[in-house]
């Protein structure tokens, strides 16, 4: 599942478990945590899973979205946590805010307990390149830099690419994006999630996924997280694609 060093090295996986976690194991090297963006699990449940996960089976966490969206967002519905009105009005963004921050330290534990090394920062198409934003998400990641993850940003919207290159290069992020909708400036750390084109509903055919393949640098590992209706299909026949490609440059 992963390439030699030779040719490409790709991890490949999907958005979410979408089978029983046995299967998913033993089919893909990879999975993007879901349910710590909406609701973490409990601590003993995340290290369950990484006990009945192989060993080099790798898992990328989403921080809960208590960091990044507003309480405005319609992914609230899906939180159990009551908030009061001043936590609503603290949440969201990066701010400065004591609710950010616990939330940081419960993403963190999940992390810790899945033995996750990257966390990924989903951010809203509502949170814009306005200087009161840029200062809460310096501050932010500058707090959490040193603290052993591989941080992972997912911009929204019309961020300009030299505004999130330099970000980038302040704290080390991988820049995030769904490459047939963006480009990537962390060229040689490529983390790609495939959204599908024009919508959740979208399967990509074989071209595009050859396509795909030819997006991703030699050299250096990249992970690509479908995120689709069809993920598990689209991620399945894109490993046998990356398998023919080994086997053609053995």
């Amino acid at each position: 599942m992963t390439a030699g060093a030779n040719i490409r090295s790709v991890r490949v996986g999907c958005c979410g478990l979408r089978m029983a976690r046995a299967e998913y194991f033993a089919r893909f090297p990879a999975v993007e945590v879901q349910h710590t963006f909406y609701q973490p699990p409990q601590i003993g449940t995340l290290r369950r899973w990484r006990e009945e996960a192989p060993a080099d089976f790798e898992f990328t966490i989403k921080a809960w979205m208590l960091i990044t969206h507003e309480a405005r967002s319609p992914t609230y519905r899906r939180l159990k946590k009551e908030l009061t009105e001043e936590e609503r009005a603290g949440v969201g963004s990066f701010r400065p805010t004591r609710i950010v921050r616990e939330a940081w330290e419960v993403t963190r534990a999940c992390a810790e307990a899945l033995g996750a090394t990257r966390v990924l920062f989903q951010c809203p198409a509502s949170f814009k390149p306005v200087a009161e934003n840029v200062r809460h998400l310096r501050k932010f990641f500058k707090s959490i830099s040193g603290e052993g993850f591989n941080l992972l940003w997912e911009p929204r919207g019309d961020w300009p690419n030299d505004l999130v290159a330099k970000i980038c290069g302040e704290f080390d992020l991988t820049h995030v994006v769904d490459p047939f909708s963006a480009r990537t400036v962390t060229t040689g750390r490529c983390y790609y999630r495939l959204h599908g084109r024009g919508g959740f509903h979208y399967v990509y055919e074989d071209d595009e996924l050859s396509e795909l393949l030819s997006m991703l640098p030699r050299g250096a590992e990249s992970h690509v997280m479908f995120n689709n209706v069809r993920m598990v299909d689209d991620a399945t026949r894109f490993l046998t694609l990356i398998g023919e490609e080994s086997d053609d440059e053995v």
